[in-house]
């Protein structure tokens, strides 16, 4: 028996394509996802992996959160803190709190970031390419480099950017910082 997110999913991803205009044999060549899973997969006949999502959110310019986002029915108006999704990657001196999450009648979701003093942090390429993205510097100094543009940031701080190539955070040893990042879906 087919799950009701299965169902959700199948026509969101049917009606994303629609919406392009895509056949399934373009979204193929722009996800590397197999015609024939495409074709299973808006059927509802099968539910995707993680990976085959994330090749066809990228292959429709979204992150993984705003597809999942869109199948989901409505959306809470209060987020409380410990509902928030938190992830913290030691290696590299980041961590995120995504306070508002996306939802399918939602254009964007908020991140609060956090960076450790003397951290370098580079994404090589972007999860969504060109998409829209507001950084709001609270708390600390940040050198950042978008696109090989770079930009100082202190406290108050606002930049504005859609990501297409590499993008590098830097902070000084003995200061870290603390960003609000609003990313836009297309």
């Amino acid at each position: 028996m087919k799950s009701d997110l299965t169902v959700r999913l199948a026509a969101r991803l049917s009606a994303l394509r629609a919406a392009r205009g895509w056949t399934l044999d373009q979204l193929a060549g722009a996800s590397g996802v197999s015609r024939a899973a495409l074709s299973r997969l808006e059927n509802a006949e099968v539910s995707p992996s993680a990976d085959v999502l994330h090749r066809l959110a990228r292959a429709h310019e979204m992150t993984l959160s705003r597809l999942m986002s869109l199948v989901e029915d409505g959306f809470a108006a209060l987020v409380p803190r410990d509902e928030q999704p938190h992830w913290r990657d030691g290696e590299a001196g980041l961590s995120r709190r995504v306070v508002s999450p996306g939802a399918a009648a939602l254009a964007g979701e908020v991140v609060e970031c956090k960076i450790t003093p003397g951290t370098h942090w580079v994404q090589e390429k972007p999860d969504v390419p060109g998409q829209e993205h507001h950084l709001i510097m609270l708390t600390g100094y940040m050198h950042a480099v978008i696109d090989d543009e770079a930009h100082y940031l202190a406290p108050g701080d606002a930049l504005r950017f859609r990501e297409h190539g590499e993008t590098r955070f830097v902070t000084a040893k003995g200061q870290g910082a603390k960003f609000m990042l609003c990313r836009i879906s297309g």
